[in-house]
C-alpha cells in the first residue's frame, strides 16, 4: 500500500518502501512480454490499467518506463531486461549509433531521462546511417549521470554517454522514429488520468466532511459546480487516455489518439489541481496534507514526453496534412 508515510520518506530519502520489490513480485512489470520471455503476454490495455492505477497511487516507481522498455526490447528482438529500465528518445539527433553487425558505439547527451539514475538498463532510439535503432545500453556504461527531481522528486536525471557499448538493431517497419516519446507520452497521459481520479476523491471526500456555516462545504452550489468541473475533467481524461491502447490492440496506428490524450489530460490537469487545491483550503497547500502527492505529479507529467502545446500542434498539422474533407471523419472515427 502506498501510503503518507511511504511517499513522504520517498521524497526525502528517494526509498520507495518496497514498492518496487513488489511489483516486480507480482510480475507486472512485463505485461506485454511473451510468456516465453518471462512475461504475461497481455494486451495493451492491461498496461494501462496497471499504469493508471500507478498513477492512482503516485507509485514512486518506474512502471511505466519499463513496462515500455521490455516491450520495445521483445519488439526489436533484443533480450528482455530485467530490472529498473528506462527509455531515452535520441530520434531527434541528440544521440547518435555507429558501427554494424549488431554492436556500437552510442554517443550523446539527453536531458531529464526518467529514472536514468535508478535504471540498470535504458532502451534507446537513436540515429544511424542505415536509418533510426534500437539500442540496449547499461547505464553503469554512461560517461555521466547527473542527478536532477522532478518537480514531484522523481528522478529526472541529465545523462551523458561517450561511446558506451551497446547492442543495437534497425527500428521495426510498424514503428515511427520517435516511437519513445508517442508511447512515452501516451503513457503520461494515463498516469494523469489515474491521479486525477485520485485528487477528484479527496477533494469529493474533504468537502463533504468539512462544514462551513452549520453545512458540509459539497452543499454550497460555487463549490458543486466546481466539483463537478473537476469530475468532467477526470472522466474526460479517463476515456481519452485508454483509447490509443486500444488503438494498439486493434492493430491501429495510435499517434492521432496518443496526441489528443496528451492534450486533453494535461489541460485536465491543471483544473484538476487548481481546484484540488481550492477546495481544500488552506490546510491543502500544507506538506502535512497529502493531497500534493497527487497535484505535484500532475504538474510533473503534463510536461513530460511533449506538453499540450506541442502535442496541439501535432494534432493542427496532422489535420491541415489530411485536409478538409477528412477533418470531421478523423474525428469520429479516430
Amino acid at each position: 500500500m502506498v501510503t503518507r508515510e511511504l511517499l513522504t520518506r520517498f521524497d526525502e530519502t528517494g526509498d520507495d518502501g518496497g514498492v518496487w520489490a513488489e511489483v516486480e513480485a507480482q510480475g507486472l512489470t512485463r505485461p506485454l512480454v511473451s510468456e516465453d520471455n518471462g512475461g504475461v503476454g497481455g494486451e495493451w490495455r492491461d498496461a494501462h490499467v496497471l499504469i493508471q492505477a500507478a498513477g492512482f497511487h503516485s507509485a514512486p516507481v518506474p512502471l511505466g518506463e519499463t513496462i515500455l522498455a521490455t516491450w520495445l526490447a521483445e519488439k526489436a528482438g533484443l533480450a528482455v531486461p530485467e530490472g529498473i529500465a528506462t527509455v531515452i528518445d535520441g530520434s531527434d539527433g541528440s544521440l547518435t549509433l555507429t558501427g554494424s553487425g549488431g554492436t556500437g558505439p552510442l554517443t550523446g547527451a539527453v536531458a531529464r531521462v526518467p529514472w536514468a539514475s535508478k535504471a540498470g538498463t535504458a532502451l534507446v532510439v537513436a540515429s544511424h546511417d542505415g536509418g533510426p535503432m534500437v539500442a540496449m545500453v547499461r547505464m553503469a556504461d554512461a560517461a555521466s549521470v547527473t542527478a536532477n527531481q522532478s518537480m514531484a522528486r522523481e528522478a529526472r536525471d541529465d545523462v551523458r554517454f561517450d561511446g558506451a557499448p551497446v547492442q543495437m538493431v534497425h527500428l521495426p517497419n510498424d514503428l515511427p522514429a520517435d516511437v519513445i516519446l508517442q508511447y512515452g507520452a501516451m503513457i503520461r497521459a494515463a498516469q494523469i488520468a489515474g491521479a486525477m481520479d485520485k485528487v477528484l476523491t479527496q477533494t469529493v471526500q474533504d468537502a463533504n466532511e468539512r462544514t462551513q456555516f452549520g453545512k458540509p462545504l459539497g452543499k454550497f452550489q460555487a463549490i458543486q459546480q466546481e466539483l463537478s468541473r473537476m469530475a468532467g475533467e477526470a472522466a474526460s481524461s479517463g476515456v481519452i487516455a485508454e483509447a490509443p491502447f486500444a488503438a494498439l490492440d486493434d492493430g491501429l496506428n495510435p499517434e492521432w489518439q496518443i496526441a489528443a490524450a496528451k492534450v486533453r489530460t494535461s489541460d485536465a490537469a491543471g483544473v484538476g489541481a487548481s481546484v484540488g487545491h481550492q477546495t481544500h483550503g488552506a490546510i491543502g497547500f500544507t506538506y502535512e496534507h497529502s493531497l500534493h502527492f497527487a497535484t505535484r505529479r500532475l504538474w510533473s507529467w503534463r510536461s513530460e514526453f511533449g506538453g499540450a502545446r506541442f502535442w496541439s500542434r501535432r494534432l493542427g498539422n496532422r489535420a491541415v496534412e489530411r485536409g478538409v474533407g477528412n477533418f470531421w471523419p478523423d474525428i469520429v472515427t479516430g
